[in-house]
């Protein structure tokens, strides 16, 4: 695909839910006019998930990306059953599943100290913002569960906290390929985290 032309990036005075809306507007506009038809988004309760389905209109294949079942509590989900159900009902994959830059590093970390690589990326990627370090990693996630095409741009969708605030065209590598991932562009972010 050739670059486009003109492809703004909003920047929002802060980070948070507040951006939500306006920031699935600006995922959907720029699908659109890129012909993109994948959208993953971070979704721990599946609420902006729900909302990013009502405005898409069932143009896209939308997958919802959640934490793994144990993060906030052992054994549990945090995503609710009866949402998960309504979200597949509407054609929503939902992928729960270890986190890219967590996992076992952070076991490690947790229990004898020290900095695995994989958090050290994801420091890396939280200098852009909370959300930027989230959509790449739900990218990847998502190709890696063979949920989006390998290969071709998608929009990646998160925020900092609950809600959206940070979008991305991306083209999300394989993990055992992460270093070929690509930001394509920046839809929008928050300018102060």
């Amino acid at each position: 695909m050739a670059a486009p032309t003109s492809l703004p990036t909003v920047l929002f005075p802060r980070a948070g839910k507040d951006n939500t809306v306006k920031t699935l507007q600006l995922a959907l506009n720029t699908a659109r006019q890129l012909r993109v038809s994948h959208l993953v988004v971070a979704s721990t309760s599946g609420s902006t998930a729900l909302k990013l389905v009502r405005q898409a209109g069932g143009d896209f294949k939308i997958i919802c990306v959640t934490h793994h079942a144990g993060f906030a509590q052992p054994g549990k989900s945090e995503l609710p059953q009866a949402r998960e159900k309504r979200l597949n009902l509407l054609g929503v994959n939902v992928l729960r599943t270890t986190h890219l830059f967590a996992g076992i590093d952070r076991a490690v970390r947790l229990r004898f100290g020290g900095l695995g690589t994989p958090e050290l990326i994801a420091s890396t990627y939280r200098t852009l913002g909370e959300g930027t370090k989230v959509a790449v990693e739900i990218a990847v996630m998502a190709l890696d569960a063979g949920l989006v095409p390998l290969g071709k741009d998608i929009i990646s969708i998160a925020g900092t906290g609950a809600g959206a605030d940070t979008a991305l065209v991306i083209r999300p590598a394989h993990s055992n390929q992460f270093f070929a991932t690509r930001i394509r562009h920046i839809i929008c972010k928050p300018w102060s985290f």
